[in-house]
């Protein structure tokens, strides 16, 4: 693989350069100092992965992975930084991995085997992702496949949107409920609602919104509607002024 690795910061630019030299499954990584160096060495030659910090001057790392996004066929990218507030946005831009810095060996080369592991499952160079998926190069992936990057026990793993059951707002966070654990954000419950509304997440309270895939069950006993998730899932109370849109969606009345 070639990787191309990108940060302001000279020591840590050549602390992580030299990190990855020792893997042996990278043939060769360059090293840039800024956004606009790395696009430079984009269009020089192939490059497989991009290793980036997030706050630089001028270009930063999110503004780098959206115009990587818009390659024919573009790079992964693994965001190693220092600043754990832009996890949420990572897997907006598709990132692999979101590493934080002061960097262990060991997660380095757990972020380098999800490389290996997202371009086995790419293919042959000659095949372009986005065709396969059935759309053009550079247009949005389906809602269904984007993740979630959320913090556990110190380190940075993706949740599939499609396994988040349902999202409770909890004062400036939410919390997403997923079928074995629950992960805090810190994002508006309405950011969401309007993000995933495409993915099939309705709201069903001020303060709730539910996967459609994950309901079993609609129940109203005294007026009141509620929704059972699969399997076993917890009851969740339907607020008045959203019945009739659940009744629409969950049981097709009014269609």
């Amino acid at each position: 693989m070639r990787a191309l690795v990108v940060d302001d910061e000279p020591p840590a630019l050549s602390e992580l350069t030299y990190l990855l030299e020792q893997d042996g499954r990278l043939g060769s990584v360059h090293p840039v100092a800024s956004g606009t160096d790395a696009l430079r060495a984009l269009e020089d030659g192939d490059i497989d992965v991009v290793f980036s910090d997030i706050s630089m001057p001028g270009l930063d790392g999110m503004e780098l992975a959206r115009v990587v996004n818009r390659f024919a066929r573009p790079p992964l990218v693994v965001f190693v930084t220092a600043h754990e507030q832009h996890a949420v946005d990572a897997f907006a831009v598709r990132a692999v991995d979101y590493v934080m810095k002061p960097v262990p060996p060991a997660r380095l080369s757990q972020a380098v085997d999800r490389v290996v592991a997202a371009l086995a499952q790419r293919g042959p160079a000659t095949v372009e992702p986005a065709e396969v998926a059935g759309r053009a190069p550079g247009t949005p992936p389906d809602p269904a496949e984007e993740r979630i990057a959320v913090e556990l026990g110190g380190v940075t793993r993706f949740v599939q949107r499609s396994s988040v059951r349902y999202v409770q707002a909890q004062g400036d966070y939410v919390r997403l409920f997923t079928g074995s654990a629950s992960h805090l954000l810190r994002l508006p419950l309405t950011t969401l609602e309007e993000r995933w509304a495409a993915a099939g997440f309705i709201r069903i309270h001020r303060s709730t919104l539910v996967n459609l895939a994950h309901v079993g069950q609609v129940r109203q006993a005294q007026g009141r509607l509620s929704l059972r998730l699969l399997p076993d899932g917890p009851e969740l109370p339907v607020a008045r002024r959203h019945a009739r849109t659940v009744r629409e969606r969950v049981l097709g009345e009014g269609a």
